[in-house]
């Protein structure tokens, strides 16, 4: 599995959601690092890991990281998982396999209507990436162009890096992995409150992908975690408050 590493002291173990890939945590690895161990991954069939040919399931994914994990000798991390990656975050948690969570917009406390909405968001962005490959570094070049194109993950996106933005678009129409995992979206759910590990909940109020009125169901059925708001972000809010995030991790280590 694809990983990169920096740092030293206790683990932190960085799992990104679909489509994206470890460099999504990029914002707050520095932070991160001063303190802990940091490994941040690229799941199966996304970034720079292959496909493993399984369809991408939260406990599939939770398995293969498991299995990582346990390949590089580290035992319970506190594990940051964003979306699909705050799902397998989660399950890692609830079979023991975490010290502490945080979770940034995860899956699992959607509707069927909003899962089917969130298929259809990160569905409709790759495909239109893969429509616009041509254009897309003269697009995101110019701040309307990110704006246009990043906004529906990012509550800031004009700020963002245009390098970064264009290798973040290209590494979703390249994932070998995706359409197996966006056809997996939704069907896994928590249900259940998870016994003895610390949980963080963040949600970004400007969350497009899972709407923040997912929080609420997140709180009733995790009611002794810590459920946190986090305004003016997006879906993917590392890079619109990375002091937060970084901020939220380092307190759950």
């Amino acid at each position: 599995m694809q990983h990169h590493r920096q740092g030293s002291g206790s683990p932190i173990v960085l799992i990104h959601g679909i489509g994206s890939r470890w460099q999504v945590f990029t914002p707050v690895l520095g932070a991160l690092a001063e303190s802990h161990d940091v490994i941040a991954l690229d799941l199966p069939g996304f970034g720079g890991s292959p496909h493993d040919g399984v369809p991408g399931s939260v406990p599939h994914l939770a398995d293969a990281v498991a299995k990582f994990l346990g390949s590089l000798g580290v035992e319970r991390p506190l594990i940051g998982g964003s979306s699909l990656g705050g799902g397998v975050a989660l399950e890692l948690a609830r079979r023991g396999l975490a010290r502490s969570v945080v979770a940034f917009s995860p899956v699992g406390f959607f509707t069927t209507a909003e899962a089917a909405w969130c298929r259809t968001v990160v569905a409709g962005a790759r495909a239109g990436g893969a429509a616009l490959k041509p254009a897309l570094p003269r697009l995101f070049a110019t701040r309307a162009g990110r704006v246009a194109l990043a906004g529906v993950f990012f509550g800031r996106p004009a700020s963002l890096p245009a390098e970064e933005c264009l290798a973040d678009a290209r590494a979703m129409i390249a994932a070998p992995g995706f359409a197996a995992a966006r056809r997996e979206l939704g069907q896994w759910r928590l249900t259940e409150p998870i016994a003895d590990v610390p949980v963080t909940i963040a949600w970004g109020e400007r969350d497009l992908v899972l709407p923040v009125r997912q929080a609420a169901r997140a709180r009733q059925v995790l009611p002794h975690a810590r459920h946190v708001r986090l305004p003016g972000c997006g879906h993917l809010p590392f890079a619109d408050d990375p002091r937060t995030c970084a901020r939220l991790l380092l307190e759950a280590a």
